[in-house]
């Protein structure tokens, strides 16, 4: 077992984190206060190659495993999480499903809009009744003489209105259950298709979340990525790598925080000695430095594991799990050691804590992810639905 990174991985570590501190860092205020997507920062990541990175090299990606890709997320997110969370969904998530289940045809069509537009490809697959039960959803798709129709409404949808591309969970033909789920591809200017309400959030707030309403949207036959039967699973595969990625954002978001504590506690005075010697200080550092190596630890396994593929979904919930529940300890305890100056906005801490507390809920909920680990480690499965009597 060898963890240490090659040369190549350093060098792109590296890179990102000159990008990320160099670049990113200055700007992240601007897209939190103003609520904007980072237009400026999507072109210098394509520019760098830092999106499409899993695409392989026929469709113009660099063709890299998921770790590859772990380690340019940590590195951004310590600067700008919205930022890095473009990363994760421009290299997994839709892109990885893609990957492995899209026809030639929609290869050809859609990764050049990751790799060359830096497109951050949607999954829209919340609705209102539909959350963590996601088999739940009454979106669907009729068949149609050209195709299929679409018909429904989705909700709190990452990129809503910025992406081009929407990778759509729906029901085919009122199938039920998760037998009957699958997932077709839907680009913006689909006649039908509409933005609605945008939901502001208390942080990551460059990137909008808000609803989708499909209103009788023509989806050719070909814009098919899997369907009923089998489609459900397939996607939740897939989303197991967005759901790495996520874990990996928290990561970063804590690890910039702490490096801000770390250099904070080593210049500040009082009493006449910086307050890095008080031992309680010294403490919150040292559980601060813990938490961080095993939350890198469990992401490093569940990539390095997934190789060029999916993460196992036991490793990704515990990563994911433990990752968040860090991320949100450590912006807390760093803005603490930084007293009234951490609580202000002229330092990134109380926006990074704002940030961090998004990976308990987004990309399932950390009850949620409880619930899947204890299924795979009890003999038995939990039924969560009611039972009519």
């Amino acid at each position: 077992m060898d963890f240490d990174l090659t040369k190549d991985q350093q060098a792109l570590k590296a890179k990102a984190r000159e990008l990320a501190d160099g670049v990113f860092a200055e700007r992240a205020a601007r897209w939190d206060e103003r609520e904007e997507y980072p237009w400026d920062n999507v072109k210098d990541l394509a520019a760098a190659g830092f999106m499409g990175m899993t695409v392989p090299r026929e469709y113009g990606g660099g063709d890299r495993p998921v770790l590859d890709v772990i380690l340019v997320i940590e590195e951004i997110a310590r600067a700008c999480g919205v930022t890095a969370r473009i990363v994760v969904e421009g290299n997994l998530g839709v892109v990885g499903a893609l990957r492995e289940y899209g026809t030639e045809a929609q290869k050809r069509r859609y990764f050049p809009w990751v790799v060359q537009d830096g497109e951050k490809p949607a999954i829209a697959i919340t609705e209102v009744e539909a959350g963590s039960a996601a088999t739940d959803l009454t979106t669907h798709v009729d068949e149609a003489p050209e195709g299929w129709t679409l018909t429904g409404h989705k909700r709190y949808i990452t990129g809503a209105g910025t992406s081009r591309l929407y990778l759509v969970y729906a029901r085919f033909g009122g199938r039920p259950g998760a037998d009957g789920v699958g997932g077709v591809f839907l680009e913006r200017d689909t006649p039908g298709f509409r933005v609605g309400h945008r939901e502001f959030m208390m942080g990551l707030r460059g990137i909008p979340e808000g609803e989708l309403h499909f209103e009788g949207c023509a989806v050719p036959k070909e814009n098919v990525l899997v369907g009923p039967g089998d489609g459900f699973k397939k996607l939740m595969a897939a989303y197991n790598g967005q759901r790495l990625g996520a874990a990996t954002v928290a990561l970063g978001l804590a690890q910039g925080a702490y490096e801000k504590a770390l250099a904070h506690v080593t210049e500040r005075k009082q009493f006449g000695r910086p307050i890095a010697e008080f031992q309680g200080l010294r403490w919150k550092l040292a559980d601060m430095a813990i938490k961080l190596d095993a939350a890198r630890l469990l992401i490093h396994r569940a990539a390095a594991r997934a190789g060029r593929g999916f993460p196992e979904p036991l490793e990704a919930a515990k990563a994911k799990t433990f990752a968040a529940e860090t991320a949100q300890q450590v912006t807390s305890e760093a803005l603490q050691l930084h007293g009234a100056a951490g609580y202000g906005r002229s330092l990134p801490l109380e926006r990074m804590m704002r940030d961090a507390r998004m990976f308990a809920i987004g990309g399932g909920t950390l009850e949620m992810m409880r619930n899947l680990i204890a299924d795979r480690i009890l003999p038995s499965r939990a039924d969560w639905r009611r039972r009519s009597n």
